[in-house]
């Protein structure tokens, strides 16, 4: 998991992410970069941008 203060999302801010599941291989689950945005978005296979407001809200 990462933080990010840009209300906006690019690939590029998953590099540290992708470079650790290159690292761990199969073990990888999930990359995800919290921020400030209204919009879940995906950027490939298992990474995903979240709304940091998705940690107090109710599923």
């Amino acid at each position: 998991i990462e933080v990010k203060a840009s209300s906006t999302v690019k690939a590029g801010d998953f590099k540290g992410l992708k470079a650790l599941r290159d690292l761990v291989g199969r073990r990888f689950r999930r990359g995800i970069v919290l921020y400030p945005g209204r919009e879940p978005l995906a950027f490939g296979a298992n990474l995903m941008a979240l709304p940091l407001a998705t940690l107090w809200s109710k599923a």
